[in-house]
Order: structure tokens, then C-alpha cells, then sequence
């Protein structure tokens, strides 16, 4: 099988639009699943775009970027790996296959994405000091490019030149430049948290850090344990204020009693 204009096009366009609702609109179409339905739809191949898309979202269930982190981009592997599934006419388990290393990859170029979007940023700080405000806002904008064409360019790529470009992108980068990503992107998610940390209500719930950095750094709780065991503690945290804030109006209730009774 041989892919067509259209199909690179409407594969590419996809790719870049879902990174955008990732980061934005949120519609899930970022999801592994539905790229694979989508990738699948466009090359005649519903059901190996539902294999290849759910089983690469079955290694992300649980996981989320937070702050200035990244991780492996496998709705780009299951849009590349559904496109080349079907071209091979190898099956779904083939396209699981290359999907990962693609996916793997991905997270240097998402490294770089982040990186350029840096120098936009700080332009646009620059801007809103010098009380340019609509100017600030189309540079925040312009973040959407190097984010979509990260994407893009590599879906572009692989689809034109096949999948033995993929595997040679792969083997061939540079070890200095493979070596500086991973540095980075070790570094960004410390500095993300940070940032986080620094804008949350901290020093009144710090109690909450301590425990749920305990259950993570000592009893090794998957993601999911510690989250419900930070729900239960909010719903408990919640009940106490709300007991609380009903007692003065109880109290208030019973003075207006007794002064009636007078």
C-alpha cells in the first residue's frame, strides 16, 4: 500500500492540533487511543488504529506531565505507528512495536519545544514591562508554533520517507546531543514542582507535602494510592472547616433565642 498526499496531510494537520488540545482545549484528542482511531480512520484501518492507539495508552495510565516536565509522546507514536502498520501490512503488534522508540524520542524534541518557547516568553515579559500588553499576548500565542511544529515536522518526515528514517533518526543522533536532553529533561520536572510549590499554599499545608512525599519516597505508593489517600484527607480537612464555620452560626442561632425569651 502506498500513502497518499491527503493522508500525510490530514495525519500531519492532526498531529499538530492534538498537542495544541493537549496543552489547551483539552478534548482528548492527544490521547493514544484516539490518535490511533483517527490515524486509523484516515488509512482504512479502524481496527489496527484501535489496537496500536489502546495499547500504547495502556503504558500512560496514571501518568501526567506536571510543571516543566515531559514525557514519551505516544499520540505520535500511535498516529506514525497505525500509518505504518497499515502500509507494511505487518498488523498492529508491529506498529505497538515502532511506536515506542518513536514515542521515546519524542521527548527530546518536546525538550526543545520548551526550550524555544523560553525565548518567547521572555519577550513577552519584556512587553508587559514596557506596558505593551496586546503585543505580550501574541507572543504567548506564537508558543503554540514551536509546540505544534515539534510534532508535525517528525510526522511529516517519517510519512514521506518511511519508517527505516525513523529507525535511523533514532540510531544515529548524536550521543553529546542525546546525553544534554536527557540532563534537561531530568532537570525540568524538579523545576517544575518547584514552581508549583512556590504558588500553592504551602506553609498551611505542609503537613500534606510531608505525608504525601513520605508515601512516595519510603513506602512507595503507586500515584494512584497516594491520590486517594490525599483525597481522604481533603474530604476529612474539608468536613473539620465546615464543622467549624457551622458552630458560630449555631451559636448565633442561640443567642437570638434567649434574647426573645426575654
Amino acid at each position: 500500500m502506498t500513502i497518499q498526499w491527503w493522508q500525510i496531510l490530514l495525519i500531519t494537520l492532526y498531529s499538530g492540533f492534538a498537542i495544541y488540545d493537549g496543552n489547551n482545549t483539552t478534548f482528548g484528542t492527544v490521547k493514544p487511543t484516539m490518535a490511533g482511531f483517527v490515524a486509523g480512520l484516515i488509512m482504512g484501518d479502524v481496527q489496527t488504529g484501535l489496537i496500536v492507539g489502546g495499547t500504547l495508552n495502556l503504558l500512560v495510565l496514571g501518568v501526567g506531565n506536571f510543571g516543566g516536565s515531559s514525557m514519551p509522546d505516544y499520540m505520535t507514536g500511535a498516529l506514525l505507528g497505525t500509518a505504518f502498520a497499515v502500509l507494511s501490512g505487518k498488523g498492529a503488534e508491529f506498529g505497538a512495536t515502532l511506536a515506542v522508540p518513536i514515542g521515546l524520542l519524542m521527548i527530546q524534541l518536546d525538550v526543545l519545544a520548551r526550550f524555544c518557547n523560553t525565548f518567547l516568553q521572555h519577550h513577552a515579559e519584556k512587553l508587559v514591562s514596557e506596558g505593551k500588553l496586546k503585543s505580550a499576548t501574541h507572543m504567548n500565542l506564537y508558543g503554540i508554533i514551536p509546540t505544534s511544529l515539534s510534532r508535525m515536522l517528525p510526522v511529516f518526515l517519517a510519512l514521506v520517507f518511511g519508517s527505516q528514517f525513523v529507525q535511523d533518526v533514532v540510531n544515529n543522533l548524536p550521543m553529546w546531543l542525546m546525553n544534554g536532553l536527557k540532563t534537561a529533561g531530568g532537570i525540568l520536572p524538579a523545576l517544575g514542582i518547584a514552581i508549583l510549590l512556590r504558588y500553592l499554599p504551602l506553609k498551611k499545608n505542609f503537613a500534606f507535602l510531608l505525608v504525601g512525599f513520605f508515601l512516595a519516597a519510603f513506602l512507595k505508593v503507586p500515584v494512584i494510592g497516594a491520590a486517594m489517600i490525599g483525597l481522604a484527607m481533603a474530604l476529612i480537612a474539608f468536613g473539620m472547616d465546615n464543622q467549624k464555620s457551622a458552630q458560630p452560626a449555631a451559636a448565633d442561632t442561640d443567642d437570638e433565642g434567649d434574647m426573645e425569651d426575654e
